[in-house]
């Protein structure tokens, strides 16, 4: 069981909030990666139960979903369970701990890459029946920055050959793959590449749609002084709202980007407030750990 001291304080009604940065409604497998991400792995990495449970329902989530949730990641490899006297504990298996860290790295830090001015290239081809396949090798190419030129052409300025090649052969191993390097006629085509591979224009838009929102949000100085369950809960929208972020921009370099490209900004917004939330909502997790029981 976990004390209702703390808990019965985090239900209380929350500040008129101007804290708030909608993402939709929170789901309880992405609250479970963000908590142990930020917080639990900090604190030994095992939490029982009860203890997850009532984290997840100050942040709104039901029992029977955060139940069914471990359940559902326990299946899937995500997360391993075992009982630790009258209840369940759980960890990230090694699996989910690479992927955290991928992921967290892709969304924490922010990198400028140089440019050789060079074009990497893979062309690919998959059985047309193995649509789940194909699938695959679009999203790792995605992950990698590579870009759709056609159909099974996809390109990127990053020097990452050889670490889309690894990753197609662990998981896409049905596809046909060819590698190339090479260089266009100029600056000109180069951005016109640019523009055939990347919806920068619709990337530009929501990362200024993202900065409107963080406007109303109060300065750092303040968020830090936020109530722990209220600094938790907008921690954990702050990152669910800026997570899509990594994952659609190519991170290109800066010659092929528009002068006046928001993600800079957009990024060191996110980072901002939430480092400045990072204080409270420790603060607030670790004292409902204290009080697990069991």
């Amino acid at each position: 069981m976990v004390s209702n001291l703390v808990l019965d304080r985090a239900k209380a009604p929350p500040e008129p909030v101007e804290h708030e940065i909608s993402a939709g409604p929170r789901r309880p497998r992405a609250v479970l990666f963000d908590l142990f991400g930020d917080h639990l792995r900090h604190h030994g990495g095992r939490v029982g139960t009860p203890t997850l449970v009532a984290l997840l329902g100050v942040l709104g989530i039901p029992e029977a979903s955060a139940r069914s949730a471990l359940v559902r990641m326990r299946r899937e490899g995500w997360l391993a369970s075992a009982r630790a006297g009258r209840t369940v504990q759980w960890a990230l298996t090694p699996r989910a701990v690479a992927l955290l860290d991928e992921g967290r790295e892709r969304i924490f830090e922010w990198r400028t890459p140089v440019w050789d001015g060079c074009w990497r290239m893979v062309i690919f081809h998959v059985p047309e029946r193995d649509r789940e396949q194909r699938h695959r090798v679009r999203r790792i190419l995605a992950w990698f920055g590579f870009g759709p030129l056609a159909g099974g052409t996809w390109i990127s300025p990053h020097d990452r050959l050889e670490e889309v090649a690894a990753a197609l052969a662990e998981r896409a191993a049905a596809a046909r793959v060819d590698l190339f390097t090479g260089t266009t006629a100029g600056p000109g085509a180069d951005r016109d590449l640019v523009e055939r591979c990347w919806d920068l224009r619709g990337l530009a838009q929501d990362y200024r749609g993202f900065l409107a929102r963080l406007d109303h949000l109060p300065p750092p100085a303040r968020l830090e002084r936020l109530a722990g369950a209220d600094a938790l809960r907008l921690q954990i929208d702050l990152v669910a709202h800026y997570r899509q972020f990594p994952f659609r921009d190519p991170n290109l370099p800066a010659e092929l980007l528009p002068e006046d490209w928001p993600g800079a900004a957009a990024h060191r917004a996110f980072r901002e407030a939430h480092d400045a939330l990072a204080g409270p909502a420790g603060h607030f997790v670790a004292q409902v750990l204290a009080e697990q029981v069991g």
